[in-house]
């Protein structure tokens, strides 16, 4: 089995961690003053930037400058539930037809003007996105009571949404 082979399953499941999570969250809640749809964007937004190569990023078109930045106050233009998910939808395609394109020998080489490995960007994503899934989750949590569903390892993808 490639690297590959043994990642993007997991790739799979942390997207569909983000979509529960999406789809399960009040974005116009707030954790530390700022909307949970932003904490959402800035989530998006970095692994849309740094899964790939943040070399070589292209902003999406909608993007004002700030709007990523949980540091700035910048609400315009305002995200929706929606406008999140087809966020999310174009990302989670687009890291995953780059990733099946990588060879076991890709994943410790950096990409073209990058000081990062392919594995290392990859790893700080998750770990930034869990950190984030977990924040907007546990906000989510409080306000309703419920607990949305996150697979692991040993749980299958399903159209479940709460524990």
């Amino acid at each position: 089995m490639t690297l590959t082979e043994l990642i993007l399953p997991r790739v799979n499941v942390t997207f569909h961690n983000i979509a529960t999570m999406l789809r399960t969250f009040e974005p116009e809640a707030e954790l530390f003053g700022m909307p949970l749809w932003k904490h959402a964007y800035h989530l998006l937004h970095s692994c849309d930037r740094w899964c790939i190569n943040p070399a070589r990023y292209e902003e999406p078109p909608f993007h004002t400058p700030g709007l990523d930045s949980l540091d700035e106050h910048v609400f315009e233009p305002r995200l929706g539930r929606e406008d999140l998910l087809g966020y999310h939808a174009q990302i989670r395609a687009k890291c995953l037809a780059y990733l099946e394109t990588l060879r076991d020998e890709d994943w410790t080489q950096a990409p073209e003007g990058c000081e990062f490995a392919r594995i290392t960007l990859l790893l700080g994503q998750f770990r930034h996105i869990y950190a984030h899934v977990g924040n907007i989750n546990a906000v989510t949590m409080q306000r309703t009571g419920r607990w949305p569903l996150v697979v692991g390892l040993e749980w299958q993808i399903s159209g479940a949404l709460w524990e």
